[in-house]
């Protein structure tokens, strides 16, 4: 049983990780609060902390009763140990301790990032190890090589805003609501990807790390620029107001762009410097459209297989969390969590502190 409590998603998850066969989602089930925290323009962590709690035992009975399992069936219980909000974290913790000790059976604290990492393994196409892996939630950029279980180097990650970030702040600039990533996303259908042209930061550095703070600025500043030629008048304290239709959805889609072309041509570079012909896209952001096509086109030319997780497993989920708790137990890598049933919960927490797993 996987259990995901880490912001403002509660998901609950049953998976079939045992022996050597491709594991099976057995039950899934995930409440989000987005509409809960519209009305804050963000997550409101205690509001999303007692929502958790109102939620997590009812989904749990709903996931068990889709596969057709008593709770005793359960082998192990995995939980998100971090990183995310720490009164929402202890939540998930919290439950997933209980039941532990109830059932007598073991607790696995998981890494958010590598349930991310290892959801594309509960895919239609699965992949196989090695592979390189780029990992694009709302608060990271990181590009991975991937050899099993607990075996990952660091290849580039962002030196400041992730990309996810990126689409939620030129969000909020051309006043969309929240979650901004997936209303620009939206947007951008109706604009011209080629109206604005703003910067693809590092992306001739040499390396493959990411960078996306100047982008953000670019966008505001084209913002201020039409706004104030806008004949509606200057901008107010809601920069996009005096903005027409086209010129948000054009906004929207050359934000949209620069960012695809960065994370596409980043993730080429690092299949070259690594020589594998494997990549998996992992994280909210791996749900873009334009992200998958343009992906897809420029590993078919390169004749590179890419993997992705189904799309409703994109965003957080207990399935991913149920899939790594699993996988750890497969490699003999349990033992990395807490002894034990402490409410225990990491909510800063590099992957490079992952069990001292992550190679050099």
């Amino acid at each position: 049983m996987g259990i995901e409590s880490s912001c403002d998603e509660t998901g609950v998850a049953l998976v079939d990780a045992s022996g050597s066969a491709t594991p099976r989602l057995l039950g899934h089930a995930l409440h989000s609060q987005i509409e809960m925290h519209q009305a804050y323009g963000g997550v409101v962590p205690e509001l999303a902390s007692r929502d958790h709690i109102r939620r997590v035992l009812p989904l749990t009975d709903t996931v068990l009763a889709q596969a057709g399992l008593p709770l005793s069936a359960v082998d192990a219980i995995a939980y998100t140990r971090g990183p995310g909000l720490a009164g929402a974290l202890l939540v998930g913790s919290g439950v997933a301790c209980a039941l532990g000790f109830a059932l007598g059976k073991p607790v696995i604290g998981v890494h958010h990032l590598e349930g991310h990492l290892l959801s594309p393994f509960l895919s239609a196409d699965p992949p196989e190890f090695p592979f390189v892996a780029l990992l694009v939630s709302g608060g990271h950029s990181q590009l991975m090589r991937v050899d099993g279980v607990g075996r990952y180097e660091l290849l580039g990650e962002t030196i400041d805003d992730a990309a996810g970030e990126a689409f939620d702040k030129s969000a909020k600039l051309l006043g969309l609501p929240y979650p901004g990533g997936p209303a620009l996303s939206r947007l951008a259908l109706q604009g011209d990807p080629q109206a604005y042209k703003f910067p693809r930061p590092l992306l001739h550095s040499g390396d493959l790390d990411f960078s996306f703070a100047g982008l953000k600025t670019a966008v505001l500043t084209q913002v201020k620029r039409l706004a104030h030629a806008s004949p509606e008048g200057p901008a107010t304290l809601h920069l996009a107001d005096p903005l027409n239709a086209q010129q948000k959805a054009d906004v929207a889609a050359s934000v949209q762009a620069a960012i695809v072309d960065v994370l596409v041509r980043k993730s080429m570079a690092a299949i070259r410097q690594t020589g594998l012909m494997r990549l998996v896209v992992a994280g909210g952001v791996g749900a873009n459209v334009l992200l998958r096509e343009q992906l897809g086109t420029a590993c078919a030319k390169a004749g590179v297989r890419v993997h992705y997780p189904e799309l409703h497993l994109c965003t957080d989920n207990g399935a991913m969390i149920a899939l790594a708790g699993g996988m750890r137990v497969q490699a003999g890598l349990a033992d990395d969590g807490p002894v034990g049933y402490p409410f225990d919960v990491k909510p800063r927490w590099p992957l490079s502190e992952l069990g001292g797993a992550i190679a050099a």
